[in-house]
């Protein structure tokens, strides 16, 4: 048994310099020379057409990433926006390439419908959002109330699953979109609304009229961790996505981004090396070229950059980074090792 084991471990090397085969996706997304990506049609932070129509937000930019990763350019995205009805058809069908869509990853998404996860990009977990009015300072108050909710979510279900757990009479006004959900609010036609807090947060400051008389409620029902999707049966296209967003957090775990990239391509830390393709190799096993990561944080920039501007203290949402800062201030992101 051992002979066979020392002849397996021999060629290791010889493997890991193997080239990963470009599989069918990459391929679709360099023969027509744009990436096609999947994101909300309006929740500010994470994707929403500026007043010129360009989609801005955690989700747009990491959509931007991984054409910078594929393609060299991170202009060359052709965004959809898609529905809770339409999000899972468009990349069961093949219409989009990658869905980013602040989309909680589950077991039946990843089994029954087929798809992969590929990471997380923010972590978060379903809220509720009150007027100040009404005098209600936590969740299980909600007993007897209307509640809007968006339909095929994991809000649905986490609103069911809290109200049998506590006991308590909801009612669900469920409605097609946010956009509804938000006038179905607005209007009085429910006591609360619930989604992740996160897009609470967001539609407070950008949708909803005066701001200030509304207050989301401290509890969090569920865990909610979003990330960008892709289909089953094309396993280079899901590394591809999924070592962008690594190559994110990573770089900023590194200390690089946007202004000193260039800069430290002359480092001579091996971590940043790496990162960057100075020390070749890693590029060739995605089916990339070396300088993929570069023009990831060149272009686009590290996670804590892309954070900050669209959702964190450099935006009008202001959010703290919580549960989605590095591992190494207390939170959650943790890149895989780039080796």
């Amino acid at each position: 048994m051992l002979r066979p084991l020392i002849r397996m471990l021999s060629l290791l090397p010889f493997l890991a310099a193997t080239p990963a085969l470009a599989g069918p996706t990459l391929e679709g997304v360099k023969a027509r020379g744009q990436l096609v990506c999947g994101v909300n049609s309006g929740v500010a932070g994470f994707s929403a057409p500026d007043s010129q129509g360009n989609y801005q937000g955690l989700d747009a930019d990491f959509c931007r990433a991984v054409a910078a990763a594929t393609l060299g350019d991170a202009a060359k995205v052709r965004f959809v926006p898609t529905t809770y009805q339409t999000r899972f058809v468009a990349l069961q069908s093949g219409e989009i390439d990658v869905l980013a869509r602040n989309v909680t990853q589950t077991l039946m998404r990843d089994t029954a419908l087929g798809f992969n996860m590929a990471g997380v990009n923010f972590y978060d977990g379903q809220g509720f959002v009150v007027t100040k009015a009404s005098g209600i300072t936590g969740a299980k108050q909600l007993d007897g109330a209307t509640v809007c909710v968006l339909p095929g979510s994991t809000s649905e279900l986490n609103l069911g699953d809290f109200a049998r757990r506590e006991k308590l009479r909801i009612q669900p006004v469920v409605l097609g979109s946010m956009d509804e959900m938000t006038a179905a609010y607005q209007a009085g036609r429910c006591d609360a609304m619930t989604t992740d807090a996160s897009q609470l947060a967001a539609l407070r400051v950008s949708a909803l009229r005066e701001p200030a008389a509304h207050v989301i409620l401290p509890e969090r029902i569920s865990k909610e961790p979003l990330g960008p999707m892709v289909r089953h049966g094309d396993e280079e296209w899901r590394d591809i996505v999924a070592w962008t967003l690594a190559a994110m957090v990573e770089a900023e775990e590194l200390g690089v981004g946007r202004a000193n990239v260039e800069q430290m391509r002359g480092a001579q830390d091996p971590n940043v090396m790496r990162l960057l393709g100075v020390t070749p190799g890693f590029g060739k096993a995605l089916a990339l070229p070396e300088d993929w990561a570069y023009q990831v944080i060149r272009q686009v920039g590290n996670y804590g950059e892309v954070f900050d501007r669209t959702l964190g203290k450099g935006s009008p949402i202001g959010l703290e980074r919580g549960l989605n800062d590095l591992w190494t201030r207390g939170g959650l992101m943790y890149a895989l090792p780039l080796r």
